[in-house]
């Protein structure tokens, strides 16, 4: 395709993954370097001593998910594929290797066939040589099957309470299975559901990747454009976001006078005036309902290119995984002191 066919601020539009990464690591050499190539994006101070490494990863084009979700209190390191792409086998050996503290390794990513097949494998090759690894796989989209298939799952913009609370276990030195264990109480008790209002466009593709009416909308549409529960008619910002917070409380079974966390996540080209409006509304119904949110997060924190829509993500917190949410973390893309 001709570049101005799709107006982006791009070079190569088969290079946008890797030019993306390296932009990156170029804007916060405190916080991030490379690692083995330009594949790799690692907290600056890697091997961390004493501490369980924390790799993850996934395609590009949901940026700031995952690169930059790497730094203290946060993943050890991220290795990204091309856009909408799982990372091959071989730069996720490279990278946990070069993370790896003598403490094992946590693999922690969506639940997605290429990134499960490509992670195994490395796994495979990385116990081989006598490293220790555990993998969770995260599957928090409420949408993509019914609870009793919770394995069955795609992780989504949830992706981030996991994270977070697997960084925070591991910055206070807790050993793999204790680690592993607090990533997956976070992936039980996240679920996520969202709404998109236009498709999005793969830059080496130059075409949008589905089509979806000026006046339509899809529930339940997962990040790289997956079919949806229900398309139909635009609706207002209050009807959709009761829509979602009433299918994510039913699935989790959230009642009244528990404490959550939430995440109003943008897919890429939502103003943030908006995700407020529908943080608006979910803040009235999760009120209404008589549970109260002990931290909220409003904002792109999985995009989908440039795709107009979002999500609502809930974690119901108990005292671990509040703590471990509210711990100090500095990386690119999330900072909390």
């Amino acid at each position: 395709c001709r570049l101005n066919q799709m107006k982006k601020l791009i070079n190569d539009p088969n290079a946008v993954a890797a030019e993306g990464i390296e932009g990156l690591a170029l804007a916060y050499p405190h916080i991030i370097r490379k690692l083995g190539g330009i594949q790799v994006i690692a907290r600056k101070d890697v091997p961390v001593s004493g501490k369980v490494a924390v790799l993850t990863g996934g395609g590009s084009g949901h940026e700031p998910m995952f690169a930059a979700y790497v730094g203290r209190g946060l993943p050890d390191a991220s290795v990204s594929g091309n856009v909408f792409a799982a990372p091959p086998s071989m730069p996720i050996c490279r990278a946990a290797r070069q993370i790896h503290a003598g403490r094992g390794i946590l693999f922690l990513y969506g639940n997605y066939s290429g990134d499960l097949l490509n992670f195994d494998m490395a796994a495979e090759e990385l116990m081989a040589e006598g490293i220790e690894v555990v993998t969770v796989r995260i599957c928090d989209d409420v949408a993509s099957a019914p609870r009793e298939r919770r394995s069955e799952r795609r992780g989504v913009a949830g992706d981030l309470f996991v994270l977070k609370v697997a960084g925070a276990a591991a910055e206070e030195l807790l050993d793999l299975p204790a680690v592993a264990a607090a990533a997956e109480k976070a992936n039980e008790n996240t679920g996520t559901i969202g709404v998109a209002l236009t498709s999005c466009t793969i830059p080496a593709s130059g075409k949008p990747i589905f089509t979806l009416p000026d006046d339509e909308m899809e529930l339940g549409m997962g990040l790289h454009g997956e079919p949806g529960v229900e398309r139909g008619p635009l609706r207002r910002a209050n009807e959709i976001s009761e829509f979602l917070v009433k299918g994510i409380l039913a699935d989790l079974s959230i009642v009244s006078g528990e404490e959550v966390a939430v995440l109003i996540n943008g897919f890429g080209a939502t103003p943030l005036g908006e995700l407020f409006i529908v943080f608006r509304s979910v803040h009235r119904l999760l009120k209404d309902a008589g549970i109260s949110i002990a931290r909220s997060y409003i904002g792109n924190y999985a995009a989908s290119l440039d795709m107009a829509g979002a999500s609502v993500s809930i974690m119901r917190l108990d005292e671990d995984l509040k703590r471990w949410l509210l711990a100090p973390c500095e990386g690119p893309g999330l900072v909390q002191v």
